[in-house]
């Protein structure tokens, strides 16, 4: 009797396939380490369903040693090279034991480069080489499991290649730049954690030259001219003057009329299309303008949202909807949610089953929408990202919106003023979109060529011109997808360790002066690390791998090659850059261990230079918190134990001491006063163990 083992990339995935594909009668099994999996028969065959939990193999060098160039990697078991990955141990070997089981593996991971790596390598170090194939699916949805089973494909792989390729890159260029940096900095006495990769440098460029532009931005005073008629506002034609004397000629001469003129009163209606499907990217960028949701929160949620089979697959970067996904039957079985069935009644009777597609194609996945199934119970931020995708997906379907714009022009003396206004006159999709829609209702009111006009205020105001705006966690990702850096499912990750590597801080994303020091010497010595153009190219040639027009070998040995050019710059230059570095570290290191201004000090009447810095500190016993007057200030605050803590930049409103970010790992931060004795906590008695926080010296 053979034995099928298919593979899936999380324990959700796999217990969903499995009742899927026995129509539930398959049986849960506990492997001897503790893992579930599950048994069912299809035909004459016995079908075992495993869960692998993402990586379960990563690349390593084959010999440990510190230092760089290194090229000589092998992959091993991610749990035997590094102990954060432990958990993944018992995955494997429960894989490995039903592999030894089975006639043929099956790779049921997701369907994207990573997936397809994933199982390749399980398929290649676990399966030894058994005859294998591929499934693919896009929904978790029984019917489309089912499909996928039927219609199963074989092994995918240039995909696997692309994937070990990229794989590759990443880390002969993570681990030799950051070696690189790093043993830099220590050339100049310093030991700091540094990091820079393929994508994270020219990320890094991107934001450091926005940073450069806000910098160098030199403000300009500029004057504008406002005339209130029937109390809508009139902004004079020229908009900006530049030259003072210009604008108070003009204002002089507005001034002298005590009517204006309606020289033109134009209305015009134009059809409003409805918004394309969600892609990864749009979805993560309109999630941050809606709710504030950061880009790698975004993608969490989207991808709870379809292990639960209530969304497609998230990492595409599709606006496409085939008609083969079944888009009426979807409509139908939204119907059957409440909050959406009057807009799906409306398609269906209109028969609007075609959507407003975008340009944007994916070899894998359509974009992103609901299966129609009915969620459980969510939570709030689950909730909030599900009604924005099934919004979006009706909206595509909807009618067009009918928007009317004003354009009145009028004459106040020999002075032109303009006002505009857009109202919508049919909602069309707006309707389905609701309060997600961003567009402004302003009537203005009614205007006839000819009509005089009282002048009811005429003023002239001063401003200054603004630098460019700062990125924020949406906007970059969006930017770093116009150039062609990273992957849909990468670029947010990219941006998060940038930050905690200190190069970056705040929402309105500022460069620190550590971010800014590493900018500048890279670009002064080993400016390809920066270079969009290198890492775009070798994000091409990955793209090649998968068309069959390049091999995994030419791309490695072709990326290697221009590595290896790069890290003899680094070596010759290593003393300079470390020279360079040494100060923004000091500085970056300094900010970080310091909290706020001494309470004792203050309490003292110590002021100005005599007034100490609370700074963290470390003794013998542990970290603590002392004043930077000690000998003279002796105050001392414990610190908790197993926690990075970071500054806040205010104090507690109750006592003055300063509030500090508490980050213990797998736990969500929060603020608290570093005064143990506050009358914040005069409830932290009631907490649970697991929530309090456990204070010592």
């Amino acid at each position: 009797m053979a034995v099928q083992l298919i593979i899936t990339e999380k324990p959700r995935v796999a217990e969903k396939l499995a009742a899927a594909l026995s129509a539930g009668k398959a049986s849960a099994k506990r492997s001897k380490p503790g893992v579930s999996y599950y048994e069912f028969k299809s035909g004459p065959s016995t079908v075992l369903v495993a869960p692998a939990v993402g990586h379960v193999y990563t690349l390593a060098q084959k010999e440990k040693k510190s230092g760089y160039p290194v090229f000589d990697i092998e992959w091993v078991e991610s749990a035997s090279a590094d102990e954060k990955a432990d958990y993944t141990k018992k995955y494997l070997s429960t894989i490995k034991e039903l592999a030894k089981k089975a006639d043929v593996l099956v790779n049921a991971c997701d369907w994207d480069v990573e997936g397809s790596l994933i199982g390749g390598n399980i398929l290649r170090f676990a399966g030894k080489g058994k005859p294998a194939k591929r499934m693919l699916f896009s929904t978790l949805t029984a019917e489309d499991l089912q499909a996928a089973y039927e219609n199963i494909s074989p092994l995918d792989t240039p995909q696997i290649d692309a994937g070990e390729a990229r794989h590759v890159l990443d880390w002969y260029w993570g681990i030799n730049c950051s070696r690189a940096l790093m043993q830099a900095i220590r050339s100049a006495g310093i030991f700091k954690i540094l990091s820079v990769g393929r994508v994270q440098g020219p990320t890094l460029k991107i934001l450091a030259k926005r940073e450069l532009e806000i910098a160098e931005f030199k403000s300009e005073p500029f004057w504008q001219l406002f005339a209130f008629l029937k109390k809508a506002k009139f902004t004079h034609e020229k908009d900006r003057f530049f030259s003072e004397a210009e604008a108070d000629a003009a204002y002089a001469d507005a001034k002298s009329a005590k009517e204006a003129v309606v020289e033109s009163a134009e209305k015009k209606k134009h059809d409003l299309l409805p918004p394309v499907p969600f892609d990864l990217t749009s979805l993560q960028v309109e999630a941050y303008r809606l709710f504030k949701y950061a880009p790698t929160q975004t993608l969490a949620i989207a991808q709870d949202l379809y292990e639960e089979a209530l969304i497609s697959y998230p990492r595409t970067s599709s606006q496409k909807l085939s008609a083969k996904l079944g888009l009426e039957k979807i409509i139908s079985k939204l119907a059957n949610q409440e909050q959406y069935l009057a807009f799906c009644r409306q398609l269906q009777q209109q028969k609007r089953f075609v959507p407003r597609e975008g340009l944007k194609e994916d070899k894998a996945h359509p974009a992103i929408h609901p299966t129609g199934l009915a969620p459980g119970k969510l939570s709030a931020q689950q909730q909030k990202v599900y009604d924005l995708i099934v919004r979006r997906f009706l909206s595509t379907f909807a009618p067009a919106a009918v928007r009317e714009t004003a354009t009145i022009r009028a004459m106040v003396s020999q002075q032109p003023f303009v006002a505009s206004g857009a109202i919508t006159v049919e909602k069309g999709w707006i309707e389905f979109y609701g309060s997600y829609s961003k567009l402004d209702e302003d009537e203005l009111p009614a205007f006839s060529p000819g009509e005089k006009v009282k002048i009811e205020k005429l003023q002239k105001e001063q401003a200054m011109t603004q630098p460019p705006k700062r990125y924020s966690p949406a906007s970059i990702i969006k930017k770093l997808e116009s150039k062609g850096l990273g992957t849909k499912a990468t670029r947010a990750a990219i941006v998060e360790t940038l930050f905690d590597r200190n190069y970056l801080t705040g929402k309105a994303i500022q460069v620190t002066a550590l971010g800014m020091a590493v900018f500048h010497s890279l670009k002064a010595h080993v400016p390809l690390v920066l270079s969009s153009k290198l890492t775009r190219k070798f994000e091409e040639d990955t793209e090649a791998i998968q068309d069959g027009k390049l091999s995994k070998e030419q791309v490695i040995d072709e990326g290697k090659a221009a590595l290896s050019k790069i890290l003899e710059k680094f070596r010759a230059d290593e003393q300079a850059i470390g020279k360079e570095l040494v100060g923004a570290v000091k500085e970056t290191q300094r900010e970080a261990s310091t909290l706020g201004p001494c309470t004792r000090c203050a309490a003292e009447g110590r002021t100005g230079d005599n007034q100490g810095q609370l700074q963290i500190r470390r003794s013998k016993f542990g970290m603590f918190v002392g004043c930077g007057k000690y000998p003279d200030c002796k105050q001392t605050f414990p610190l908790p134990r197993g926690a990075l803590v970071k500054p806040v930049g205010k104090p507690c409103e109750k006592c003055g001491t300063p509030i500090i970010t508490v980050i213990r790992k797998g736990r969500r931060p929060f603020n608290m006063c570093l005064d143990p004795t506050c009358e914040t906590k005069k409830d932290w008695g009631s907490f649970s163990k697991k929530d309090e926080p456990k204070i010592t010296k």
